[in-house]
């Protein structure tokens, strides 16, 4: 709505009362064409810092949050609407019966989009974009979005594609052996696996901002990858020209530039969403095609594509891996260990308690800071890693899990195997 207002003359500053999570609004126009009958009060998901604060020429307020910030607006004559919350998430109750009726009731939309319609179009793409006589890398993560995109890339071109599983050192705990065993017997994907852990972590010694962590990976990566590519060209005779990714719309708008670049108002949130900071020099080009696709969205068109549902289910895992969730040098002491130890105890806790399917995402995290216990008949002063678990539907918003902290005993019970191992 910002840009919006923006763009037609209007203004918007920074607010003095910011509205983050979840809200009430009230709609203040009974005859609105954005909500119809859909009108009354109605909880809503916030998340922004800027307020309008003069409507453009004929614009009318539709709607209030209970703090008397605007939530919505809309020229009747232009058929002009906008809102300053997020209707399609799940944490707006009524959000998506707000879309649906904007766009079949307001814009006259026939409901005719299926998924297939994305994977045949895509397969199309991919063939007219890749010569018959080219080669495509993969850049495998062993996560769902990377394994849907090679999938479909492999229905496209077949045997041209290669497919490389990185070792970085900043994997979970046995996820080489995992991934591999699944690839292999499941999803029958060509793949290369290579360990490249030693000098992952010797770039990122002593490294503590997480930005810079990731431009790291990402140059290493692609060093991988070009490295990959060489071979490819000795054994094929050809140097693959492309690099398939599984980014995900999220992804794009987390990677958007910053303030004055002309393309949005967004802060990056972080630097490219899958390996982190791609270099200009690269000279492989990308295929993205699951780019304008959400998480959700990206299971269904992996079912289709016969994906066992046990690898569609897996919980998001970060492209840089561990290292942002080490909270500082991730060569330091034994964190990485440490940090795998305690993420496969809590995954597994969740999963015996039935709940790894409800939860969006859970993981542990290593904080650079210690604390004072008591272990036997002596004090200890050892580190502290934190457990998160969060609700989502799509990547773009989130709220914590409110779980039973019943399945507190199965963690302890596996935490104490592990130290009797």
């Amino acid at each position: 709505m910002q840009l919006l207002v923006q763009t037609l003359g209007g203004a918007v500053e920074p607010g003095v009362r910011q509205e983050y999570g979840d809200m009430e609004v009230e709609v203040t126009a009974p005859s609105s064409a954005l909500y119809g009958e859909d009108g009354k009060r109605q909880s809503v998901w916030m998340s922004h810092g800027d307020e309008v604060v003069r409507l453009p020429e004929g614009f009318e307020v539709v709607a209030r949050s209970v703090q008397g910030a605007i939530a919505a607006i809309e020229h009747r004559e232009k058929r002009f609407y906008g809102l300053q919350y997020h209707p399609e998430v799940t944490h707006s109750p009524q959000g998506m019966e707000t879309l649906r009726h904007f766009l079949f009731d307001v814009c006259g939309i026939k409901a005719d989009w299926k998924m297939q319609d994305v994977l045949d179009e895509e397969i199309k793409t991919i063939k007219s974009m890749v010569g018959p006589d080219e080669h495509v890398i993969c850049a495998l993560s062993g996560g769902v979005d990377s394994t849907v995109a090679a999938t479909l890339v492999h229905n496209a071109i077949g045997d041209r594609l290669h497919c490389v599983f990185v070792d970085n050192g900043l994997l979970r705990y046995k996820e080489q052996e995992r991934v591999m065993s699944t690839f292999n017997s499941d999803l029958h994907l060509p793949v290369t696996c290579i360990d490249a852990s030693e000098k992952f972590l010797s770039e990122l010694k002593g490294v503590k901002d997480p930005e810079m962590k990731r431009k790291i990976i990402g140059r290493e990566f692609i060093a991988v990858f070009d490295e990959f590519a060489h071979m490819l060209e000795k054994k094929i005779g050809k140097r693959p020209e492309y690099l398939v990714q599984g980014t995900l719309y999220p992804d794009v708008i987390e990677s958007c530039p910053p303030p004055g670049s002309g393309r949005t108002h967004s802060h990056t949130i972080k630097s490219h969403h899958n390996v982190g900071g791609l270099p200009k020099d690269m000279k492989l080009k990308l295929i993205e095609p699951l780019k304008l696709l959400f998480k959700d969205e990206v299971r269904k068109l992996g079912s289709i594509l016969n994906v066992p549902e046990s690898f569609l289910k897996r919980h998001p895992f970060p492209g840089p891996g561990l290292a942002v969730r080490v909270i500082g040098d991730v060569t330091a002491g034994n964190a990485l260990e440490v940090l795998r130890q305690v993420d496969e105890i809590f995954i597994q806790a969740i999963k015996d308690a039935g709940l790894y399917d409800e939860i969006w995402q859970a993981f542990a995290v290593f904080l650079p800071v210690q604390t004072v216990g008591v272990q036997g008949d002596q004090r200890t002063h050892s580190h502290v890693v934190a457990l998160r678990a969060i609700t989502s539907e799509d990547g773009m918003t989130a709220n914590w899990c409110p779980f039973s902290f019943k399945i507190l005993p199965g963690m302890i019970l596996n935490a104490r195997s592990w130290l009797m191992w």
